[in-house]
C-alpha cells in the first residue's frame, strides 16, 4: 500500500511539473499569426524585473482603489498585442504567461471608469497566484469618453468587443506557449469591470467558466443620469453646498438614528433600507457650521436619499443608502457633477463636447442615452441561460 501511494504521488508531481512547463520559447510567440491582431512584443521577463511602460500609470482604480503592482513578480512571458477587429479599432492588450508553476487556469481582469489603460496591478495579482492573465485598454487611451466622438466602432470596442477579442487571443497564446488550453477561464472585475463581466456572460457565454462581477456598473446610462442628478442636487447657483467637511456629521446623525435598530450598537447599519433618517433633524439652530445643515443643505441631502425617477414616477436609478455618507464627496462635493456622468452625455449620447450639464433633464436625457446605447454598453439583458447551461458560475 505504501508503494502504491508513493507511486501515485510521484505521478501526480510529474504531471503537475509537466503541466506548468512552457512548450516553446516566449520570443517565438511573436511569429504567431492571429486573426485581426498584431503581436508587437513577446519577451521573457525575469523575476522582479517588470516595470510598467513609459507613460503608463503603475496603479489603477477599478478593483477596490489604486494599488501599486508588486515589485517581485514571478518570471513570465509578456506579450503585447494590437487588435483590429474593425477598420477603426486599435485595441491594446497584454497577456502574461507564468514561466513556472502555471496553475493551468486563465484570468482576464476588468477595467474601471472609461477604461483607457491596461490594468497592471490586477494582472500582477493574478500572475502571483499562478494564473495566465490578460488585460486590455478597451481600444483607447485615458479616462475620458472623448474617444467616442466620430468613432462608433470604438464605442463597440469599449462596450464589449475589446474584452472578448482579448480573451480569444489570450487563449490562443496560452495554447501555443504551453501546448494545451487552459482548463478553466475566469473573469475578474469591479465597477466597469463588473459590467464587462456581465456583458461576457450575456453575449459570449463560452468565453469564461467563472465570472466575478463586483459592483457592476451594468445599467450605465441610468447610473450616469443619476451621477449628473446627484451632482446637481448639491449645487446652488455656481457654488457647491455639500462640502466633504459636512459628511462626518451627517453620518454620525444617521448612526445615532438607526444604528441600534438591528439590536446591536456597532457603528454599522445592518439593513440601510430600514433606516428612516430625517435630515431636517440636523437643521442649524444658529450660525451654520460643520455639525449642522442649512435649509438648502437639508433639501439637498433629502434629494440624495431619494431615488431618481421620471415625471411619471418610473425608477431611473436608486438612491444613496443611509450610512453611505462618507463616500459621497467624490459624487457631490464639487461645482459640477462627476466628469464620468457628464462624459456619458457629451460624448456617448449626444456627441457634443459642449453639452451643458445645467440643461440635464432626467426624462429626456436618460431616454436619449438608452436609445443611443442600444445595448452596446449597458449590460442589462437577463438572458443568462446559455452561460448557466454550460456550467458557468457568476459571482456578484
Amino acid at each position: 500500500m505504501i508503494r502504491i501511494v508513493i507511486l501515485v504521488l510521484g505521478v501526480t508531481v510529474s504531471l503537475a511539473a509537466a503541466f506548468a512547463q512552457p512548450a516553446r520559447t516566449c520570443e517565438s510567440l511573436k511569429s504567431l499569426t492571429l486573426t485581426d491582431a498584431t503581436i508587437i512584443l513577446a519577451e521573457s521577463v525575469p523575476t522582479g524585473a517588470f516595470q510598467p511602460p513609459d507613460g503608463q500609470a503603475p496603479a489603477q482604480a477599478g478593483r477596490g482603489g489604486p494599488v501599486a503592482p508588486p515589485v517581485e513578480l514571478p518570471a513570465h512571458c509578456r506579450i503585447a498585442l494590437v487588435l483590429t477587429p474593425s477598420a477603426d479599432s486599435h485595441i491594446e492588450s497584454e497577456v502574461w504567461l507564468p514561466d513556472m508553476d502555471w496553475n493551468g487556469k486563465f484570468e482576464e481582469v476588468g477595467n474601471g471608469g472609461f477604461n483607457g489603460n491596461i490594468v497592471y496591478p490586477a494582472m500582477a495579482a493574478a500572475l502571483q497566484e499562478g494564473y495566465a492573465t490578460a488585460s486590455t485598454d478597451g481600444g483607447h487611451k485615458g479616462g475620458s469618453a472623448s474617444f467616442a466622438l466620430g468613432h462608433p466602432e470604438k464605442i463597440v470596442d469599449f462596450g464589449y468587443r475589446g474584452i472578448h477579442e482579448t480573451a480569444l487571443k489570450a487563449k490562443s497564446l496560452i495554447g501555443a506557449y504551453y501546448g494545451r488550453s487552459p482548463r478553466l477561464s475566469y473573469w475578474n472585475g469591479c465597477s466597469t469591470g463588473g459590467r464587462q463581466g456581465l456583458k461576457e456572460a450575456q453575449r459570449f457565454p463560452e468565453d469564461f467558466d467563472g465570472i466575478v462581477a463586483g459592483a457592476p456598473a451594468n445599467y450605465e446610462t441610468h447610473l450616469h443620469a443619476w451621477t449628473v442628478a446627484v451632482g446637481m442636487a448639491a449645487i446652488k447657483g455656481d457654488q457647491n453646498i455639500l462640502p466633504a467637511s459636512l459628511m462626518p456629521a451627517i453620518h454620525r446623525a444617521v448612526l445615532a438614528s438607526c444604528d441600534s435598530a438591528d439590536g446591536l450598537h456597532d457603528g454599522l447599519l445592518n439593513d440601510p433600507r430600514k433606516c428612516a433618517f430625517d435630515p431636517s433633524t440636523l437643521l442649524c439652530r444658529g450660525a451654520a457650521n460643520e455639525n449642522c445643515l442649512t435649509a438648502d443643505q437639508v433639501e439637498a441631502v433629502k434629494k440624495l436619499y431619494a431615488p431618481l425617477k421620471t415625471k411619471a414616477g418610473e425608477l431611473i436609478f436608486p438612491s444613496f443608502e443611509p450610512g453611505s455618507e462618507l463616500g459621497w464627496p467624490i459624487m457631490v462635493s464639487a461645482k459640477a457633477p462627476n466628469a464620468i456622468g457628464q462624459d456619458t452625455f457629451r460624448y456617448l449620447t449626444y456627441g457634443d463636447p459642449n453639452w451643458d450639464w445645467r440643461t440635464f433633464d432626467p426624462d429626456r436625457d436618460t431616454a436619449a442615452a438608452d436609445q443611443k446605447d442600444n445595448g452596446i454598453i449597458n449590460a442589462i439583458d437577463p438572458e443568462l441561460f446559455k452561460f448557466k447551461a454550460r456550467g458557468g458560475k457568476l459571482l456578484m
